[in-house]
Order: C-alpha cells, then sequence, then structure tokens
C-alpha cells in the first residue's frame, strides 16, 4: 500500500494528514502555537516553532495510521506567507524571528519605496504593488532596524524552505512563496528580479539561487529528519507552497475561472489567470500548479478569523464559560444563536474589519476597525452579525475588484477554512456575494493540497482532473434575493464609510 502525507504550517498551528492512494484520509494531527506580537501591529514567530511541529505532527500522523514509514511515497509541506522571510546565517540557523504576513511595522520603508522607486516599473515586473503586507518593504525594516542581523544575514527564505532544508539538507524556494514576497521576483520571466534587488538595495545573493515548482522534489528526508519524524530516511520532501494557493489546488481548483476563498486567521479570495495587472489591487504570485503557466491572483482582509477570535474573546466570556459546561458545543455555536436571529444588515449596524489595518483592496496600513451606526438598541448579537456581514463586505470588495482582470469566473463561490464551520456565515457569504457558496466535506485544506502535490509526484496522481476525485465539495448556502438587496446598499455604505473615515483613522494612527 501507498501512502503520501500533507503538512501546512499555518498561522496559529501546524496541521498534518497522511492520505491513501486512493485519496482516503488515514490519519490526521495538529500542534498550536502562538504568534509574538511585542508592539501593536507588528507579528514575528520563531521558526524552530515551526520546525518542532513539523516534526511533531508528521510522528504523530505515522503512528496514528499505523503504517511502514516505506509505504509513505512522499510528503509535502506548505506554510503561511513568511514576509520578510527568516534571515539565516551560511547554516541557516535563524537570526531573527521572521516577520510574517500581518505585521504592519514597515510602514516609513512603503514611503520610501513610493519617494525612490519607478512604481509603474515595480506594477509591471512583479505583478504586485507597494504595501506593508510585502515580504520586500519588511526585508528593509530589517535592513534599517536590525542592522547586525542584515550583516550576518546569508539568506533571507520562507517558511517552508526552512522547514525543508532541515528534512533534506537542501535548499531551494518555490515559485509561489517567491512571488508572493512583492518587489524582488520577476513574474513574467520566474525568476528572481536582480535588477528590482538592486534598486531596492537588497543583495541578490540573499535570495537563494534553487527556485522550483511547488511539485518538484527538494530533496530526500534525512537519517536525523528521519528519526525524529518516525519517516524512512531517503523519503522524498516536495516543495510546496503558499497556504492559500495550496488550499485553492485542495478545492480543486485547476483551471481559469475556478475560485476559492480561504478564510482563516485571514481571508484570502483568489482565481486562476493567465495575466496579472496590479493596478486591480491584488497579490499575485504563480499557482502551486502549472506555474510556469498560471498565475494565482488573490486578495483579502488581515483579520478575518482573528476578528471573530477578538470577539469572542473581549465580549463572550459568559458563551465561553457556558460552552465548557456543555459537551460537544463550540462557544461559536452559542455566539451564532442569537445573531442568526438578527435581521440582516444588525439593524442599521456596520463594521469595518481593518483591526491590523487592511490590505486589498484599500492597501492601508494605517485603517482601524469601527462598528458604525451603533444605539442604545443595538445588542451583543447585533454586534457579532455585523462583524460576520463586515467580514463578508470585505470578501465581496475584493471579488469586485479582482474580477476586472479575471477572464471569467464561475458562478459558484467554493469557501475552504475554520468559517466554513459556520451556517450562519456561510449564508450571509451567499447573500452579500449574490453566488451559491460551496465548501469541501474533507475539511482539512491546504495539507490535503499538498498531499496532491505528492500524489503527483509519485504518479498515484495521473490525471489532473483526479484532484477533484480527491475533493468532494457540497452546496452550503444559495442566495436569497431579499437579503441581497438590502446587502446590495449596504456594500455602498460600507465603501463610503472607509474613504469618509479615513483621514480619522489616520490622524489617530500618529497617536
Amino acid at each position: 500500500m501507498a501512502y503520501i502525507i500533507g503538512v501546512d504550517i499555518g498561522t496559529q498551528s501546524t496541521k498534518a494528514l497522511l492520505m491513501s492512494a486512493s485519496g482516503e484520509l488515514i490519519a490526521q494531527a495538529s500542534a498550536a502555537y502562538q504568534v509574538e506580537q511585542p508592539k501593536p501591529l507588528w507579528a514575528q514567530q520563531w521558526p524552530d516553532v515551526w520546525l518542532d511541529a513539523v516534526h511533531k505532527t508528521l510522528g504523530q500522523v505515522v503512528a496514528r495510521g499505523n503504517v511502514v514509514p516505506g509505504d509513505i511515497k512522499a510528503v509535502c509541506v506548505s506554510s503561511l506567507y513568511g514576509g520578510s522571510g527568516i534571515p539565516v546565517d551560511a547554516g541557516i540557523n535563524a537570526l531573527h524571528p521572521c516577520l510574517i504576513w500581518m505585521d504592519r511595522r514597515a510602514n516609513d520603508e512603503v514611503d520610501w519605496v513610493r519617494e525612490h522607486v519607478d512604481l509603474d516599473k515595480l506594477y509591471a515586473v512583479t505583478g504586485n504593488g507597494v504595501d506593508s503586507y510585502y515580504g520586500f518593504t519588511k526585508m528593509l525594516w530589517l535592513k534599517r532596524h536590525q542592522p547586525d542581523v542584515w550583516r550576518q544575514t546569508k539568506y533571507l527564505i520562507p517558511p517552508n524552505s526552512y522547514v525543508n532544508y532541515h528534512l533534506t539538507g537542501e535548499l531551494a524556494v518555490d515559485h509561489s512563496s517567491a512571488g508572493n514576497i512583492g518587489g524582488v521576483y520577476d513574474i513574467q520571466d520566474r525568476c528572481w528580479s536582480h535588477d528590482m534587488l538592486e534598486t531596492l538595495g537588497i543583495d541578490p545573493t540573499m535570495m537563494p539561487e534553487r527556485l522550483l515548482a511547488s511539485g518538484d522534489v527538494v530533496g530526500e528526508l534525512t537519517a536525523e529528519a528521519a528519526r525524529l519524524t518516525g519517516l524512512e530516511a531517503g523519503t522524498p520532501i516536495v516543495a510546496g507552497g503558499v497556504d492559500a494557493a495550496m488550499a485553492t489546488l485542495a478545492a480543486g481548483v485547476i483551471e481559469p475561472g475556478n475560485h476559492v476563498a480561504m478564510i482563516g486567521t485571514s481571508m484570502c479570495w483568489g482565481y486562476i489567470n493567465k495575466s496579472t495587472d496590479a493596478r486591480n489591487g491584488l497579490i499575485s504570485m504563480p499557482y502551486v500548479h502549472n506555474g510556469n503557466e498560471d498565475i494565482y491572483i488573490f486578495g483579502g482582509a488581515i483579520t478575518a478569523g482573528a476578528s471573530i477570535s477578538w470577539f469572542r474573546d473581549q465580549f463572550c466570556a459568559e458563551d465561553k464559560h457556558a460552552a465548557q459546561l456543555l459537551e460537544n458545543v463550540d462557544v461559536h455555536e452559542l455566539m451564532e444563536l442569537q445573531a442568526a436571529k438578527t435581521p440582516a444588515g444588525a439593524e442599521g449596524l456596520i463594521f469595518l474589519p481593518y483591526l491590523m489595518g487592511e490590505r486589498s483592496p484599500v492597501w492601508d496600513a494605517k485603517a482601524s476597525g469601527a462598528f458604525v451606526g451603533l444605539t442604545l438598541s443595538h445588542s451583543k448579537s447585533h454586534l457579532y452579525r455585523a462583524v460576520l456581514e463586515g467580514l463578508s463586505f470585505a470578501l465581496r470588495h475584493n471579488m469586485e475588484c479582482g474580477a476586472k482582470g479575471a477572464v471569467c469566473l464561475d458562478q459558484e463561490l467554493i469557501v475552504v477554512g475554520g468559517a466554513s464551520h459556520s451556517d450562519l456565515w456561510m449564508q450571509i457569504i451567499a447573500d452579500i456575494t449574490g453566488y451559491p457558496v460551496l465548501t469541501i466535506e474533507q475539511e482539512v485544506e491546504a495539507p490535503l493540497g499538498g498531499a496532491l502535490l505528492a500524489a503527483m509526484v509519485c504518479g498515484m496522481v495521473e490525471d489532473i482532473a483526479e484532484i477533484r476525485r480527491w475533493s468532494k465539495l457540497r452546496v452550503r448556502a444559495t442566495p436569497d434575493q431579499t437579503r441581497k438587496q438590502r446587502y446590495d446598499k449596504l456594500f455602498a455604505e460600507y465603501c463610503g464609510i472607509y474613504h469618509s473615515l479615513k483621514p480619522h483613522m489616520h490622524a489617530l494612527a500618529k497617536r
């Protein structure tokens, strides 16, 4: 019997799953950890936390699956977008925490780029814009504020590249992770842009030379890594890619027109296209399948699930306590009981989910969250419904901007990630976007994408159409036209509120 493993390093946990050649889920495991936030709007992680989690979850799925390690034919590791990348020395030892995707400290560096770099050229070469979200601005922050670290840095590498090196002893960067850095990667020629690197003042030798497709093999598992994971030495390790794109592959997206919203800590809505235009305000990178030709274009809210967690932790202590007393009841189910009875539009209450600034399509690191329309008649359930609706408005905002550059979009929206557990949220998304919502029955998303790439390397999946056999989709919600008309009017208000509040948000950000 032949098996493969997909692993995804997420923002708050690492997940691994063991699958059979027929696409059956044999075992899964996860390991949780925290994001370091030493200052407001900062977000960083030490990479050995990720490496330890990968070792742990690999060992657990091997043990739980009760399979012969030699029957596991390949492993693929995907990861969160690593922002700055991990500054490492020549021995690939971390010198500083990785400034991850949600870190917003590089605002001065964004201003410098806008003043000193030909932005039209940057847009054309990289397919991406300028914002403190992008890794290249975070790299410039490290250069300016951590000169000792910068001086010692041999390479800046993404999270999955760091883990893959410590599994195999081979250093490589997949094209999706390279492209997501923005600013330093040529989206047309699929290579590092030495011209842009030199313009930005980043030594081109800090970018590892070896670039791979997400489905290429980085190397073979070392004896030491085999001891730490329970796998067999010599097992092929597949390059992997950025988690949002991997989750999109897991949903069966293999051709232009397919589109998926991944809603976890953040929200990423994306689709496949042959070309890109940075002026549409979204993020572009080579796709994790057929990446020589296809581009994954996406945008989304920085704080999606994070907004839910914030609201739960700050305002729902009673619900959390009640959930602890009840068996098999999740706190979010209790939070939704009253919110589901609240009318669409939360009776005139709108939430802006900009709790860590916002990326696409507003690209404003100084944006902040807001409840607008609050009155004495509003209750906690109104506020929670407004949070769900505000995040769904943010999704629609990205979809409308992304549609400008798409050749076509399917008439169904696939949603993956933790949000898919909520029937209420799925219905709100359908009503606000106007698209029927489908979800994956397996609920394993990005690790499933990794398992698919590993299976293709091993020849377990020969026909690309078989990918859809591994992903079982079901309809979760269809739009209600009466609510849709109500939400259309509120969406216009949602967009207008941001522009009205923007100068006040910026003034408050200076305090």
